[in-house]
């Protein structure tokens, strides 16, 4: 048996597909995986390589809507699969699940199984002028998910309103799974410092929340002098990203201190007191859960997905979500009382041992494709 995995970013097939790519090697499985910018010289074709996996470089844009860049990459996913011929096929964000999925019905694929890791800037935008990518791309997961044989999600609350909406048809299974799970192992316990420092580590989007961090941020360290504020990430693509200019004035207002973006975030987060995500929505955060694995407290919206991982007063905070009040109101809970972060930091240890641990999120996914 093979698997063809894809992927719209190259790195994720590492940073956060590499357990479940291994789990599907250990099972027997050849595994292939596809992306865009995978050429043969660059470093993640090579480690991907390394690790004994078929590596194929598709094209495709992460974004936008172009018809004729999206009917080649359907050409391409289709005759890659037609040339290795693979028994399943797994894809995950947007447009792997929607092309990916649509490719393999028309390759014949056997199993074809779909991820959602989130619902992107299509659903959770407000501009008017989204309602009609919202509506295109609505049509095309209903066309792609009817085509699959199983579609997991990473919180209830998506798993539902694609069922609300008619995306996921009464006879296609689901399954919500935690998240991508974390590596409990390589995310090892930290001691907490004692300054306070709090920590988002995000693509720089207004949806992330990075608006109302850096606003926090400011209004807490006009009260609280010793507290930092850290940001991990990068500006993006996306329409919703953070623009430069805005990312410049927080740094020179020394708000902010900006890190870019990391190969390795686990320095960032033993750094830090306190991790703070106020996204709008999500699919699981993996930072988060990095986070938890490390012993920190967590400040989270109560927002799908972000939800699930915060048993508001027991591992951290939950607050509305847009919210610069209530995030000021919990960062000044940690500063005024800093015994809080070690205590909760330890909760959340724990509950990424018992909830998220990787091994146990891949088990599932296994099982759930007929694998185990």
């Amino acid at each position: 048996m093979s698997i063809l995995v894809i992927a719209s970013l190259a790195e994720s097939l590492i940073n956060f597909r590499g357990p479940l790519l291994a789990a599907l090697q250990a099972k027997g499985m050849q595994v292939h995986v596809a992306a865009p910018n995978l050429p043969e010289d660059s470093a993640v074709h090579q480690q991907l390589k390394a690790l004994g996996y078929v590596v194929h470089n598709v094209p495709m844009r992460r974004t936008g809507t172009n018809p004729v860049a999206d009917a080649f990459t359907l050409w391409q996913l289709w005759r890659l699969m037609r040339s290795i011929q693979p028994s399943h096929v797994l894809g995950y964000t947007i447009k792997p699940v929607i092309y990916g999925s649509l490719a393999a019905w028309l390759a014949g694929v056997p199993r074809r199984f779909a991820l959602i890791t989130g619902l992107g800037y299509a659903f959770q935008g407000q501009a008017k002028a989204l309602g009609g990518l919202r509506a295109l791309v609505q049509r095309l997961y209903g066309l792609a998910l009817r085509r699959t044989d199983k579609v997991f999600f990473q919180n209830p609350d998506d798993q539902a309103l694609f069922r609300n909406l008619g995306l996921l048809p009464p006879g296609t299974p689901s399954c919500v799974v935690n998240g991508s799970g974390v590596d409990v192992e390589a995310f090892a316990v930290a001691p907490v410092p004692p300054v306070p420092h709090f920590l988002l580590i995000a693509r720089l989007l207004g949806d992330k929340g990075v608006r109302e961090y850096a606003q926090a941020a400011q209004l807490t360290r006009a009260l609280y002098p010793q507290a930092r504020f850290s940001l991990v990430g990068w500006l993006d693509e996306n329409p919703d990203a953070i623009a430069q200019s805005e990312l410049d004035a927080w740094v020179k207002a020394g708000t902010l201190d900006f890190m870019g973006r990391l190969s390795d975030v686990r320095p960032a987060i033993e750094a830090c007191s306190v991790y703070v995500l106020p996204s709008y929505r999500e699919g699981t955060p993996r930072t988060v859960l990095e986070a938890m694995a490390m012993g920190r407290a967590v400040i989270t919206t109560d927002a799908p997905g972000c939800r699930e991982t915060v048993v508001d007063g027991d591992n951290g905070f939950l607050v509305q979500v847009k919210s610069v009040d209530a995030l000021v109101e919990a960062m000044t809970r940690f500063i005024t009382d800093p015994t809080l972060s070690t205590r909760m930091g330890q909760r959340g240890r724990q509950i990424a041992e018992e909830k998220y641990d990787v091994h146990k999120v891949n088990a599932v996914m296994l099982k759930e494709m007929g694998l185990a």
